[in-house]
Parts: structure tokens; sequence; C-alpha cells
């Protein structure tokens, strides 16, 4: 089987997969007019995600067995017309749970502790003691949203620190040992902290609005490590200066472009939260460790290699 990887990954998986008689070609530069013009010699695709892989582009490689997305997100493939192709889809949630899950609980110490405020302050020779009183995670009830991979590993590390953590989720019967289901009504009356842990679909764009935001009960924290277009900032922003919203911590934006490589459309909302110190904002790294990007390939190169082989 012959296969094309279209975004630089570990190493690994063109070595492993080579190893077992797969021929492996990179290309990191074509438009995707260019990879439409030869996609026919090719039975594979590995991405993550430079170039959509959208219903045009699927009806026009006939040849195409599979597509392997190094990491969760799907949203940059043309799923339902991919499955009645019979194109198998390959993903690696699993890859960078434990990155995620890590990057929520410092972002949210970040945050309540005021580490990045006081640290910038005596670093400039500012010493506040009082103003830089902390908010304690212990006690605090998180709710999550989404109980995947991300979610589990995240409620596991939070349960930890003393956190009672309840989470809603489309499917029913998910819950464990570190976390409780709930209604989306329940989440909203009782949680201290909500943290996102969605793809992006018709049903979760915009699924932090204004609306959402009324409806919930307490004053509280925001986290959002999963897709930017899950908030709509400006609701987001607006509640932040009501206060409303008592701070964010953001890994993704609703402005970052397909390839989540670059923002591209600046804004004052945008300008406020890169501004504010009820903002903790990371450029789309949560998932983005040294571990990480071993694992993600490594699970990628086993999927392949157990289904195609």
């Amino acid at each position: 089987m012959k296969i094309l990887q279209l975004d630089k990954n570990h190493p690994l998986i063109a070595k492993q997969l080579q190893d077992k008689g797969f021929v492996v070609d990179n290309d990191y530069e074509s438009s995707y007019n260019d990879v439409l013009a030869k996609i026919n010699n090719y039975d594979g695709i590995i991405i993550r995600s430079r170039i959509p892989l959208d219903e045009n582009f699927l009806n026009n490689a006939p040849g195409l067995k599979f597509i392997a997305r190094v990491g969760a997100g799907m949203e940059n493939i043309a799923v339902e017309t991919a499955e009645k192709l019979g194109v198998s889809l390959i993903n690696s949630p699993e890859g960078n749970r434990d990155a995620v899950a890590e990057h929520v609980l410092g972002m949210l110490l970040m945050l309540l502790h005021k580490l990045s405020v006081a640290t910038t302050e005596v670093k400039e020779g500012i010493w506040k003691r009082e103003e830089n009183r902390g908010d304690e995670l212990f006690g605090k009830t998180v709710g999550l949203i989404g109980y995947g991979n991300m979610g589990k590993a995240t409620a596991k590390r939070l349960s930890g620190f003393g956190c009672k953590v309840i989470f809603y989720d489309i499917i029913n019967g998910l819950q464990d040992e570190f976390a409780q289901q709930v209604s989306l009504q329940q989440l909203q009356k009782d949680a201290d902290i909500i943290s996102l842990h969605i793809p992006i679909t018709d049903k979760t764009y915009h699924l932090i609005d204004e609306n959402f935001i009324n409806l919930m009960e307490k004053n509280f924290y925001l986290v959002n490590t999963a897709r930017g277009k899950n908030i709509q900032t400006d609701a987001v922003v607006s509640a932040l200066k009501s206060g409303k919203i008592k701070g964010v911590c953001l890994d993704v934006l609703e402005y970052e472009n397909s390839s989540f490589e670059q923002i591209e459309n600046n804004n004052l909302s945008l300008d406020y939260l890169l501004s504010s110190d009820k903002a903790i904002v990371t450029p789309h790294i949560a998932g983005w460790t040294i571990q990480s990007k071993e694992n993600l390939a490594q699970i990628i190169v086993n999927k392949i290699i157990e289904k195609f082989a």
C-alpha cells in the first residue's frame, strides 16, 4: 500500500510503516489542488490539519482506503462522505489525553493562584501580596462537558485535588469513580468551573454563548482546550467584564485558522483577552508535549498495521 503523509509528524510513523512493507511519501508543501491531482496514486493519507479532505476531495479519490488523523478531531474530514465511500477513518484521541489533562490543571492553578500575574510583577520589581491572594481549587465543583478520553483523564487528576467532578455527555452510562454524570441543567446549577472536552459540530458550535452563561447559577471559571469555536468569544468577554465569568483558561481560540497554526482574525474581544489578568491564553498546545507527539504517532501506526498490514 502507498501512503501519503501531508503533515510533519514523529519520524516513527514512516519508519515503522516502511518496515512493514508500506510505501510512505511525504508532501508537506503542496496545495489542496496539487494533492488532489495525485491522490489516485495512494491508498491512504496521514494528516493533522493542513489540508481539508472535503466532499469534493473524497469523491475524486476513488482508490482511497483510509485516512488517518494524528490527533483527535476529525472536523477537517468530510466524515459522512468518507463513510459512504467505504473509506476507513483512523484517529488517536487517546494519544494526548494525559497532556491535555495536565494542561487543564496547570492553567487552572495559574489562574486561580494568580501565578502569571504575580510572577510578572515580581520580575518588574513589584511586590504585591494581598492583591495576589489566590482562590483554592480544593472543594470546588468542576463541570466537564464531554466525557471521552480527554474528559476522563481530566476528571482523574482533578479528583486528586479534592474537587467534586461532575460531567454532562450526550452518551449515557459513562459515570465512573472519578466523576458523576448529570444533566446539563444540573451542571449549570452546581459548577464553579466549566471545562470543555467536546468536538466541534453543528450542536457544539458556540455552545458557550450568552444564553448558556445566563443559565449558570454561580459566577464561574471557564476552561477550553477543545475547539475555539465551541465558545462565542464576544459573549465570554462580556461575561468577564460583568464578573459572571471570573476568569478563563483558553488553549484554543475562535479566531484560529483551520490548520490551528495562526490567528486569522484580530478584534476587540481578542485584544481584551490578551490584555486581561483574568485570562490565561496558550497557543493550542494542550495536547502538544514531547510524550504525546510519540504517543499519537505510535497509536496511528498500530491502528494502520492492525487493519491493513
